[in-house]
């Protein structure tokens, strides 16, 4: 078992899904755990109980990712509870669909603030603080549409796909600070987000169909890799999209 004893994780979107899963994982390993929540605080609020039950700290903080006043607003939070920040989890996003021709401006830039801008957000406002102490790991949450696209979903993919590409940036940008960046890129995963997809026996099948493992990922298998790539364990890793995927996308 990873122990991560002592350390402090912020994880954006930690109310649910794989944040949810993440954050109690990362529980487990022994840190302190601050998350983000944007509406539902009630959920919030059952996610910290459970992590205070594990035996470390936890807070709950409302705001939205695409604002970048929110986002200075939650490092400070965290800041000013824990003292320090150790890792950052990307993990809030928004899932959509629609062809093209018909989409809004409107959908198309909720996708992108949420997902792209939020993640840039937040790294802005928490590297500093990662820097002065000589020491960090960022994990950005992408998907395996921002590495082939994906027809109907052009806004998500896009979205995801500058994920990765800000990653490898950062990468490189902020590992002489001591400060890793690397990337999650999950498939298919059962979250309250796909549920709705799910529910159609015949097109779930279709997609169990085109992942050589023929599984839809749990949560908890997407967060096992996060708290790998949060860990000493992935010291030589820097700037690499980890595919979490049952090989679905087979990308180096």
């Amino acid at each position: 078992m990873i122990k991560l004893t002592g350390q402090v994780v912020l994880i954006t979107g930690g109310s649910r899904g794989i944040g949810a899963a993440a954050t109690i994982m990362f529980a487990k390993a022994g840190t302190n755990v601050a998350i983000t929540y944007q509406k539902n605080k009630k959920a919030a609020d059952l996610v910290v109980k459970e992590i205070k039950q594990i035996g470390t700290k936890a807070i709950a903080i409302q705001g939205d990712v695409a604002k970048a006043s929110d986002c200075k607003t939650i490092v400070s939070k965290t800041f000013q509870k824990f003292k320090r920040i150790d890792i950052l989890v990307n993990n809030a996003g928004v899932w959509t669909d629609g062809p093209v021709g018909q989409m809004s401006e409107k959908i198309w830039d909720e996708t992108i603030n949420a997902n792209l801008k939020g993640t840039f957000n937040m790294c802005k406002a928490v590297v500093p603080i990662m820097q002065k102490q000589k020491y960090g790991r960022i994990i950005n949450i992408s998907s395996t549409a921002g590495q082939r696209g994906e027809a109907f979903h052009s806004h998500y993919a896009a979205s995801k796909g500058g994920i990765i590409a800000f990653t490898k940036s950062l990468g490189a940008e902020l590992i002489p600070d001591g400060v890793w960046v690397n990337c999650v890129a999950p498939g298919w995963v059962f979250t309250d987000m796909s549920a709705s997809v799910f529910k159609d026996k015949k097109y779930k099948k279709q997609i169990e169909n085109t992942i050589p493992r023929g599984k839809i990922a749990t949560p908890e298998e997407i967060a096992g890799p996060i708290l790998f790539l949060a860990s000493e364990l992935s010291n030589n890793i820097v700037g690499e999209i980890l595919n979490v995927n049952g090989g679905s996308v087979l990308c180096g």
